[in-house]
């Protein structure tokens, strides 16, 4: 099979985050922060990671460590503005001087805005949506993930609903990344079947995005088309035996590499869908990106035979031509999709009259022009009654 990957286009790849990974990895977060001369840090988390009983293993580790630590878990799903700017308070009264966040997509990405404001002593997030608007590094930022799915610990992007204007806002900047990333695979462990699939396909949406994205390089192609490959052939099992811990290893691995993979090069129209619903509707980020990769691959596919081709190599499918092998991706994903149980984008009951507006809003987003075939309202309209069927 011909490269796909165009290796006379320059780029530039950074990844600021330290990784430690592997199981029981989590032990190490003492030293760590004795290491990085932290005393004080807040530990960001949510109300479902804390009643999971993660927060307390996490504090375990802390309770023998010369820190004091203060657990804030007032963070949403979808996490909003008013959540950063309620945790960087919480922490400018306690003196934080670094910051844990312990769960999934929600606390990670909120625990960067929380950095930002303490770096910039601000109050509001809003002036620093955007690539350029962060001028300071952040709190020392320690991450570990709960879910695989988003590979936030390992981003530089901060996505925060805008509540008053009811969209997902990015604040993105090297700057913002965590210092260290402590990924056990043993914290996914206890992650229910339901948000193992959605969590997971949402992985698999980062990965495949990053790939097929027009400002895809070298690095993130290598890394997405891995991760391809873990969650493909993991994600099933995960979500049947989800204490079959090589499967939550590959899962866990998958979701960093997919995280690397689109944080260098992005994702597209089926992140500008997710985000617009998660701003309108407050539906889950990571559920939404998994129902509609597969009706967008569906209508991408004529415009990138090739690396669909890629991909379905990457999964471990066999074909003779490269129309057969992305039909077959395609078909693949679709498969997934139905044997995880997700469910159908119709079962989330958004109203066809608010079609048009989400369709308007997700080509306003800046990911419209990474993705492979081009994509105006009608076409988001089009992909959005075709789901709902």
């Amino acid at each position: 099979m011909k490269n796909n990957t165009n290796l006379s286009a320059p780029f530039s790849f950074i990844l600021p985050t330290r990784i430690e990974y592997g199981t029981g990895c989590l032990a190490k977060l003492p030293d760590i922060l004795k290491e990085a001369g932290v005393k004080r840090p807040l530990l960001v988390t949510d109300k479902g990671i804390k009643a999971a009983g993660i927060v307390d293993k996490v504090t375990a580790c802390l309770d023998g460590a010369d820190v004091t630590y203060l657990v804030f878990d007032n963070i949403e799903p979808n996490p909003k503005d008013y959540n950063v700017e309620e945790g960087a308070a919480v922490a400018r009264e306690f003196g934080a001087d670094s910051i844990i966040a312990v769960g999934g997509g929600s606390p990670i990405d909120c625990s960067k805005s929380i950095g930002v404001l303490l770096a910039h002593d601000a109050d509001k997030i809003k002036p620093y949506e955007g690539k350029t608007g962060v001028k300071k590094a952040i709190p020392p930022l320690f991450t570990v993930p709960t879910t695989s799915g988003t590979g936030s610990e390992l981003t530089f992007s901060s996505v925060i609903t805008d509540t008053a204007n009811q969209y997902k806002m990015t604040v993105k900047s090297p700057l913002i990344a965590a210092s260290v990333a402590l990924c056990d695979p043993e914290l996914t462990v206890s992650v229910p079947a339901s948000v193992t699939a959605a969590t997971g396909v949402d992985a698999l949406t980062h990965a495949i995005e990053a790939y097929t994205a027009n400002c895809s390089e070298p690095f993130s192609d290598a890394a997405a088309l891995y991760a391809i490959e873990l969650i493909y052939n993991n994600l099933e099992t995960a979500v049947n035996d989800g204490a079959n811990i090589g499967a939550r290893e590959a899962m866990l691995m998958g979701s960093m590499l997919a995280g690397v993979a689109f944080s260098h090069s992005d994702v597209a129209s089926v992140h500008c869908i997710a985000e617009t619903l998660g701003g309108i509707y407050d539906l889950p980020h990571g559920l939404c990106n998994a129902i509609f990769l597969p009706h967008m691959m569906e209508y991408n596919s004529c415009c990138c035979q090739d690396k669909y081709a890629r991909v379905a190599r990457a999964m471990g499918l066999e074909f003779a031509t490269e129309e057969e092998g992305a039909a077959k991706a395609v078909a693949a994903v679709q498969q997934l999709c139905l044997d995880v149980d997700l469910p159908e984008f119709k079962s989330l009951n958004v109203p066809e009259e608010s079609f048009q507006r989400i369709a308007e809003i997700s080509a306003r987003n800046i990911s419209t022009e990474s993705n492979p075939r081009p994509m105006a309202v009608e076409d988001y309209v089009a992909v959005l009654k075709k789901a709902n069927q």
